[in-house]
């Protein structure tokens, strides 16, 4: 739950940061376009003059949400996990399997944050599509680094194309949260993440 804040016993990041989070979870529930900004600022307690002193429009404030809050998120859940992973078809089955062990998996309910924007945005604003697919980009290549030290270890065969490995699996994994949004349906979620982590078994080495 979002918390309101006293403006005028917060600090400026403070306040700003509350401003994010809270931006964050309108736009994750009911998407960029559809945001309110008067229900942001009734979510933080804030007044229009404190919103618009840290950003001058909603599509700052919106840019400042896939910076600040979703690319972090990110890079804690699905980067950092992978960055130093000596084993990194290991490292990516055991996080698939924690996320498929979820008892309340939130992409099942509202999607993964990046791909709804993704999804949404990019058709129609040039700002956003170059941001998100900045943020996507930087995501495969860290799955494609992973790939290519687990080649180096003997983990993956060495024929597998690590570029287009990668970006299979990002895709493959947005499309299952994706498509579990659709249908409401942990089990179609956890089931797809199975298949996923029997995708990674086809990748290892044999000598793995």
């Amino acid at each position: 739950m979002i918390q309101s804040v006293n403006a005028t016993a917060k600090s400026p990041e403070q306040t700003r940061q509350a401003l994010l989070q809270a931006a964050f979870a309108e736009i994750h529930r009911k998407g960029y376009q559809a945001a309110s900004l008067s229900q942001i600022l009734a979510d933080t307690g804030l007044t229009k003059g404190a919103l618009y002193h840290h950003f001058p429009d909603k599509q700052a404030l919106g840019l400042a949400v896939v910076d600040e809050v979703v690319r972090p998120m990110l890079a804690a859940m699905m980067f950092e996990p992978l960055a130093n992973a000596k084993a990194p078809l290991a490292a990516m089955k055991k996080l698939l399997k924690a996320k498929a062990a979820d008892p309340d998996p939130r992409g099942v309910t509202l999607g993964c944050p990046l791909n709804n924007l993704m999804q949404e945005m990019s058709p129609v604003n040039e700002d956003f599509r170059l941001r998100l697919n900045a943020l996507f980009n930087d995501w495969v290549g860290v799955v494609a680094a992973a790939l290519r030290r687990g080649q180096a270890a003997g983990e993956v065969r060495k024929g597998v194309d690590v570029a287009a490995t990668a970006f299979f699996i990002v895709s493959a994994l947005e499309g299952c949260i994706g498509m579990s949004k659709n249908t409401q349906s942990v089990t179609a979620y956890r089931a797809c993440l199975g298949q996923m982590v029997r995708y990674l078994d086809t990748l290892k080495s044999p000598a793995a």
